[in-house]
């Protein structure tokens, strides 16, 4: 019997009363009740990745107007403005102090002359961003969360261009300040983008050795770096909220970036796509190769909290210094690559002026360009992954048929790595197109499957046609960028053990080395169950899904399909074998399609629900106990909409 035809014969009223006796989820009674809406941030101007250029990669805080005036030329003038690379932003270095009198922010107009507007107790960065926009590019500013920045807290002896002043003058941060600051950046001083670090929420606290001398006042720490159990979630939440409206209320045409910088801590997998425009991922970038692996890693299975409007961040290209200098081409372009296909901000960090040919051919690669700032907003789903070799495939304009797919050799040694049909989710009966996005060359079309060898660190790059493997529809994780888990269900956030573990550029080989920060360990995936694993249900496999921890609630765009259909049940690898769950399928709020309980073992329940006229589906797995204290990991297969 098909589940709506069963549904039917219990009656409203009494599916009603069995919705409402089933526990809630832990901690928010109503966080999977529908809504009908689509939550993800759309406030700003990030309906795709944003492109640019910064000045920390390249000068950290020995920044100046005239360096950053003549990057800006040379994006115009080499046409890298043209093909989106818009923004540039000014990182920490730019600060002389807070005015004590106003609480009015001070430039170092020693190294921004033209922001000396007044007398020496004045200044204003207008000049400066009126220059930029007659370029017509934007203009971005740098702060913190905290009183001070992160050049403060971390800067040596010999850092230049730090703050000066008493220890409230050096005060310049956002904390106690923020609608004034932001104010003063986008009303009055015209910015357009601003990054928002956290430094000065995490350094502070009153055992650090710069508080204990008297240079700095304590807070905090209210973000502790090593343990997301002692950092305080729920007010970090609430400070870069504080910022998100300000830049509102300061913004009214919505003509800003706002740029969430907490390094992957304070659990913002969970509420950074709800805040703001990017959320960084991990803690800063170097030019190591190492380095590079660890933040791609921290959001290259996120694909499901990347949306049109708000992206992952790995953090800026380090494209032009040490490993992926002029002298390191192939690096050079996997980082690239890598960065395009997972739909993160295109933000270079490199002294453009010195730019060798070579370089510029990267940065301006078109073909790649137009992957990154696909406006369906998929971020890449990985499609194969050992240590040594990673497929990822990225959905393009919402077309099944028309994909990129990037094979990433991580390794040492060559590989010959087998690209299938079954990884793009194409026919294998039908011819398979692909066209090197480097080289430009067309392959002989195949069928079924294709052997490539890439060398090592390479990363090949294609455009993909073919023809799709479900006729008339499409699988949800063909579409991440139209799936938002508001909840997923995880209640105790973790680092995720699979990141890349390299070398800390910071603190050597002393202690036991880097780890893992990012708490999104038990995030909801796509083909994939939470913690990595195939999703199948009691024995049968699914190439294609969402997996997700129970007592969760995904959102999904309509974009007028008829049908949407998944088998569902509790995954095998789930860690509680006893809890059942319910799912519900909801559209525009109304309940459409429901299971009966289904626990471990139980064979998976075909839910079919018709969806068209409805814009926002929401697909609830409701668990009869609360919480997942055992991790409840349930598996939506095949989930798809049907033309």
């Amino acid at each position: 019997m098909k589940r709506g035809l069963r549904l039917a014969s219990y009656g409203v009223f009494a599916v009603s009363l069995w919705l409402t006796a089933l526990p809630a989820a832990a901690g928010d009674p109503d966080s999977l009740a529908p809504t009908a809406r689509w939550s993800v941030y759309t406030s700003g101007r990030a309906a795709m990745p944003p492109m640019g250029w910064s000045s920390w990669n390249a000068f950290g805080t020995d920044v100046t107007e005239a360096r950053v005036l003549d990057s800006a030329t040379t994006i115009v003038a080499s046409g890298l403005a043209a093909k989106g690379y818009l923004y540039i932003n000014i990182d920490d270095g730019w600060w002389l102090k807070r005015r004590q009198s106003d609480g009015r922010m001070q430039v170092r107009t020693a190294i921004f002359p033209s922001a000396a507007t007044g007398g020496p107790d004045e200044s204003s960065f207008k000049p400066f961003t009126d220059q930029i926009h007659r370029m017509g590019l934007k203009a971005g500013i740098y702060s913190d969360l905290g009183r001070n920045s992160c050049s403060q807290a971390y800067g040596g002896p010999g850092t230049p261009n730090l703050p000066e002043g008493t220890v409230a003058e050096r005060q310049v941060g956002l904390y106690g300040h923020t609608e004034k600051d932001i104010k003063l950046y986008f009303h009055d001083w015209g910015f357009d983008f601003i990054k928002v670090d956290g430094c000065g929420v995490r350094a502070f606290g009153p055992d650090s050795g710069k508080v204990t001398s008297g240079q700095y006042q304590s807070l905090g720490p209210i973000i502790d770096f090593q343990s997301v159990n002692r950092t305080d979630v729920a007010q970090v939440k609430a400070l870069y909220t504080e910022v998100a409206d300000s830049l509102k209320r300061y913004n009214p045409d919505g003509d800003y970036v706002f740029s969430i910088c907490a390094w992957g801590s304070a659990d913002v997998r969970s509420w950074a796509k709800n805040v703001g425009n990017l959320s960084r991922t991990s803690d800063d970038i170097t030019p190591s190769w190492g380095r590079m692996l660890t933040n791609f890693d921290s959001a290259a299975t996120r694909a499901l909290y990347a949306h049109p409007g708000s992206w992952n961040d790995p953090d800026m290209l380090f494209i032009g210094h040490g490993d992926f200098d002029e002298h390191h081409l192939t690096e050079a372009r996997s980082h690239f690559a890598l960065w395009a296909m997972i739909s993160a901000p295109l933000i270079i960090g490199y002294d453009l002026r010195k730019a060798p040919p070579e370089l510029m051919e990267i940065f301006g690669n078109s073909d790649l360009i137009a992957i990154n700032q696909d406006p369906s907003g998929n971020q890449a789903v990985l499609a194969h992954e050992t240590d040594d070799v990673q497929i990822f495939v990225k959905t393009r304009g919402d077309d099944p048929a028309h994909k990129a797919v990037a094979i990433f050799n991580r390794g040492t040694a060559p590989q010959e790595v087998v690209l299938t049909t079954d990884h793009l989710k194409y026919s294998a009966a039908a011819d398979v197109q692909l066209k090197d996005l480097w080289t430009q060359a067309a392959l002989p079309a195949f069928k079924g499957e294709v052997k490539l060898r890439v060398e090592p660190r390479q990363t090949l790059i294609f455009d993909a046609r073919g023809t799709r493997a479900l006729e008339g529809g499409t699988y949800l994780s063909e579409t991440p960028g139209r799936v938002n888990p508001a909840v997923d269900g995880v209640v105790t956030p973790q680092a995720d053990p699979f990141i890349h573990r390299a070398v800390s550029p910071w603190a050597g080989t002393r202690g036991r080395g880097d780890l893992p920060m990012y708490a999104g360990w038990g995030g909801a995936q796509a083909d994939a169950t939470p913690y990595g694993r195939n999703l199948q249900i009691a024995g049968k496999p699914y190439a294609s899904g969402l997996g997700v921890l129970a007592n969760s609630r995904l959102e999904v765009r309509l974009k007028g399909e008829r049908r949407f259909t998944a088998s569902v049940g509790v995954d095998d690898s789930t860690l509680d074998t006893t809890t059942p769950v319910i799912f519900s399928v909801f559209g525009d709020g109304k309940l459409l399609v429901q299971s009966q309980p289904l626990r471990f073992g139980s064979a998976p329940e075909q839910l079919t629900a018709e969806v068209t006229g409805y814009n926002i589906l929401e697909l609830v797995a409701r668990s009869t106990a609360p919480g997942n204290a055992e991790r409840t990991i349930v598996t939506w297969g095949n989930a798809a909409l049907l033309n």
